[in-house]
């Protein structure tokens, strides 16, 4: 299956769209998988409390809003497969990262929490027929595809391990 069309989810989910190599999701999951089990495992505890700047998340808190954003694109998709009519609330990922209380955790625990995640969205994506993944809702009073959201969220773990790379790790 190719990539969904412009038109088939707010435009500024185009850029993770893109980072997505992929046409097929279930290529992209698979490939993915790798940087999930090994790219933040090599991050140490220290490292997870570290914010490149002033008011920036730190790594903990970053991780904790893929994690968060993974569960709610997961609901997205779930409802609008399913049929959903009513337009699905947005979410203020600031708010959310300030309430999470990330910096508590441990690192390594937040790690697990994110391959499990994952892997609930790996059993998700994979239970929808291509009928379900055709349907069309509204997110945060914007349309969106089911198969768009599929494709969003492996772009949106794209997205911010290049912040880590670039704005993290780079010292």
């Amino acid at each position: 299956m190719p990539k969904p069309t412009e038109g088939t989810y707010p435009e500024y989910f185009g850029n993770y769209i893109k980072l997505v190599p992929e046409d097929n999701i279930s290529d992209a999951l698979i490939n993915q998988q790798p940087l999930i089990d090994n790219f933040f495992n090599s991050i140490s505890e220290e490292k997870a409390g570290y914010a490149y700047a002033e008011g920036k998340w730190t790594l903990k808190e970053l991780l904790q809003h893929v994690i968060d954003t993974e569960r709610i694109f997961n609901y997205r998709l779930l409802a609008i497969a399913r049929g959903e009519k009513q337009s699905l609330p947005g979410f203020e990922e600031n708010e959310y990262a300030a309430a999470s209380e990330a910096n508590k955790r441990s690192w390594s625990n937040m790690v697990e929490e994110f391959k499990a995640v994952r892997k609930a969205s790996s059993y998700l994506f994979s239970s929808l027929t291509e009928d379900a993944l055709q349907k069309s809702g509204s997110a945060n009073e914007r349309p969106v595809t089911a198969e768009a959201l599929c494709f969003i969220i492996i772009g949106h773990v794209y997205h911010h391990v290049k912040i880590i790379k670039e704005r993290y790790l780079n010292d």
